[in-house]
């Protein structure tokens, strides 16, 4: 099922979409994520203060609409806010949208004979 440089961290139905799950797995752990029934890992690691960026609200993406005072919500479950400080990252990709030069790291996340399996961990 798995190699070694990959881990299996659960049965797929232990993982509904909406939820996360904490792997420890080096020294801060990954987030295996499910966004709509696709898998994503991120670090445990917030890169600007070393929060537990996992452990954060799953939220979506607020952004000025084209009137003025507008406000528009999209993609929602698609990104996860710092308990710590708020700033918020992709969950498929780690990047920060309000802050493009800040990343977290990324694991790519796999389905293999029913297990969610990360790999490169």
């Amino acid at each position: 099922m798995a190699d070694a440089s990959s881990r299996a961290v659960c049965r797929v139905e232990e993982l509904p979409p909406g939820t996360v799950k904490i792997v420890p797995l080096g020294k801060f752990g990954i987030g295996v994520f499910n966004v709509d029934g696709q898998y994503y890992g991120l670090l445990n690691y917030c890169p600007h203060r070393g929060g537990p960026l996992c452990l954060g609200r799953v939220t979506g993406l607020v952004e000025a609409g084209t009137a003025p005072y507008e406000i528009t919500w999209s993609r929602a479950g698609q990104f996860v806010r710092c308990p710590w400080h708020g700033i918020e990252f992709e969950i498929a990709t780690g990047r920060s949208i309000a802050l493009p030069a800040m990343a977290v790291r990324s694991y790519p996340v796999k389905v293999k004979d029913g297990f969610v399996v990360i790999e490169g961990a």
